[in-house]
C-alpha cells in the first residue's frame, strides 16, 4: 500500500544558519513545503554580505553587483523595472529586505543570535546550540553561511617586514577608512573584481599618489557592457559553454583589446577556465597610467617592496585582495570542513556522508548565485517534506568527487576555483535532478 505524504504536523522542524541571499529562499522554500524552520542570522538584519556595517559584510561604499539584475533576481520576486542594469549594494540590500516583507519571512528569522555550534545526534537529527545559550534539536540542517567573510591571507605570508599599514580588501570600505589612503602609494594585490574596484577607485583623481596593480597570474578582464547589452547576458543556454566560451576568446582582441599591450600578464589560460574579471574602469585606468601593473610581490622591504620581476617601490598601505576560506565554525573540523575550500557535495547541495545536512549557495558560479541558491532550496525543502528522494550515499559520494574531479580538470587549479560551476549547465542538471527524485520519491511510496 502506498505511504501518504507527510504533513507538516509530521515534519520535524530545521534549522537555517544565517538570512543572507541563500538563507532567505532557504526559509521560503520551506515554509512553502509546509516545513517548519527556525532561521539563526548573527546580524539584526537580512541580506548578508550586501548590507554596508553590519559587522560581518565584506562590502565597500562602491560595491555594485557584477552579474546584471535579470540574471540574479529570484525567479518568484523580479526586481522594481526601475533597478539599474548593476545595482549598488544598497538597492541590492533593500531588495532582499522586500523579499523578506513580502513572504513574512521574518517570524521564523531570530537576529543577533550566532549558531555557536552543531553536533550530530546518534540516530538521526542534530543538537543546535546559539549564542542565547539555548540548545535545541532539529530534523536537518541547512548551512547558508556564505563563503566571503573569513579573510584569506597569503601562504605562506610574503616574506619580509612591512612598515606601512597592511589589511584584508574585506576591511575596506572607502579611500579613508578603514586607514586614509589619500595621497599614499598603494599595493594592491590581487586580480579579482574586489581587487580591481579598489585599485581603480584608489587611483581616481585626487586620490592615491600612485595606485600599483600586483598579479600573480593573468586574467581575462571583461567590461560590464558588451554590444550595449549586459555581457553576461549575450550568451545563449542553448549553446555549450565551452563552444560560447572560444566564440568570445576568437573576437575577444576586437572587442576590448590586447591585455597585454595594456601591461597586464597574458591569461595562462582558455576564457571560461577561471573566474572572469569584471570591470569597465580598469583598462582606461591602465592606459592612463593611474593604475600600474605589476607582478606578484616577492619581498617586503620596510618602507619598500620587491616584485618578482626585481623592481622595487616605495609603499605606504598594502591590500590583500586575496580571498576567502571556506570555513563552519559551528561544525568540528573531524565532522564537516573544508582544507584548501574543498568540499565535495551532491549538486553542490547534499553532503553524501550526512542525511539531512544541507548546503545552499556555497557554489562559485560564472553567473549569479541566487537562482541557484532558490534552486537548491526548492530541492531541500521538497527533500525533507517527503517529496523529493537522493540516490544512495554511495552514488551521492561517487557523483560529487565526479563533478570535483571535472572541476580541476577545467579550471585553473587554485582556491579560488574548487566550486565552480557554469550558470545555465547548472541549473538545467539541478532541475533534472529534482525531478528524477521526486519520481525516485514517488516508487518508494
Amino acid at each position: 500500500m502506498a505511504r501518504p505524504l507527510r504533513t507538516s504536523a509530521d515534519i520535524p522542524k530545521a534549522c537555517v544558519i544565517g538570512a543572507g541571499s541563500s538563507g532567505l529562499v532557504a526559509v521560503k522554500a520551506l515554509t512553502d513545503a509546509g516545513v517548519p524552520c527556525d532561521c539563526f542570522e548573527e546580524t539584526g538584519d537580512v541580506g548578508g554580505l550586501w548590507v554596508l556595517g553590519n559587522g560581518r559584510s565584506a562590502a565597500y561604499a562602491s560595491l555594485s553587483i557584477n552579474t546584471s539584475r535579470d540574471r540574479m533576481q529570484y525567479a518568484d520576486f523580479p526586481m522594481p523595472p526601475d533597478t539599474p542594469d548593476y545595482p549598488g549594494h544598497a538597492r541590492i540590500a533593500a531588495y532582499f529586505r522586500a523579499y523578506a516583507e513580502r513572504f513574512g519571512l521574518a517570524r521564523q528569522i531570530r537576529f543577533r543570535t550566532r549558531v555557536e555550534r552543531v553536533v550530530p545526534r546518534a540516530g538521526s537529527g542534530y543538537d543546535v546550540t546559539t549564542s542565547d545559550g539555548t540548545t535545541a534539536t532539529y530534523s536537518a540542517v541547512i548551512v547558508a553561511n556564505g563563503h566571503h567573510w573569513d579573510p584569506h591571507f597569503p601562504d605562506p605570508p610574503i616574506p619580509g617586514r612591512f612598515d606601512g599599514v597592511t589589511f584584508h580588501s574585506s576591511a575596506y570600505r572607502d579611500p579613508r577608512t578603514p586607514h586614509d589612503l589619500r595621497g599614499r602609494r598603494v599595493v594592491v594585490l590581487g586580480f579579482g573584481n574586489s581587487a580591481v574596484d579598489i585599485a581603480c577607485e584608489l587611483a581616481a583623481p585626487g586620490v592615491a599618489e600612485r595606485v600599483m596593480l600586483a598579479t600573480r597570474r593573468g586574467a581575462w578582464v571583461l567590461p560590464k557592457y558588451v554590444l550595449g547589452r549586459p555581457v553576461d547576458d549575450l550568451g545563449a543556454s542553448f549553446i555549450p559553454p565551452s563552444l560560447g566560451f572560444r566564440v568570445s576568446e576568437l573576437f575577444y582582441p576586437r572587442v576590448i583589446g590586447d591585455l597585454e599591450a595594456h601591461g597586464l600578464p597574458k591569461p595562462d589560460h582558455r576564457l571560461g577556465c577561471a573566474h572572469p574579471t569584471i570591470s569597465s574602469e580598469l583598462l582606461p585606468m591602465l592606459r592612463a597610467g593611474r593604475v600600474v601593473p605589476k607582478p606578484n610581490l616577492r619581498e617586503l622591504l620596510g618602507t619598500e617592496v620587491e616584485f618578482t620581476d626585481g623592481t622595487r617601490e616605495r609603499a605606504d598601505a598594502l591590500v590583500y585582495a586575496t580571498g576567502y576560506s571556506v570555513t563552519f565554525p559551528f561544525f568540528e573540523p573531524s565532522f564537516v570542513s573544508a582544507p584548501n575550500n574543498e568540499l565535495p557535495l551532491y549538486f553542490r547541495t547534499l553532503h553524501p556522508e550526512h542525511p539531512r545536512l544541507f548546503f545552499v549557495g556555497l557554489a562559485q558560479p560564472l553567473g549569479a548565485i541566487m537562482p541557484i541558491a532558490e534552486a537548491q532550496a526548492k530541492l531541500i525543502a521538497d527533500c525533507i517534506a517527503g517529496r523529493y528522494a537522493p540516490p544512495p550515499p554511495h552514488v551521492m559520494r561517487s557523483e560529487a568527487l565526479a563533478e570535483r574531479a571535472s572541476v580541476k580538470r577545467r579550471f585553473v587549479p587554485s582556491r579560488r576555483h574548487t566550486m565552480q560551476v557554469d550558470f545555465d549547465a547548472f541549473m538545467k542538471a539541478l532541475r533534472k535532478e529534482h525531478a528524477a527524485g521526486r519520481n525516485r520519491a514517488r516508487e518508494r511510496r
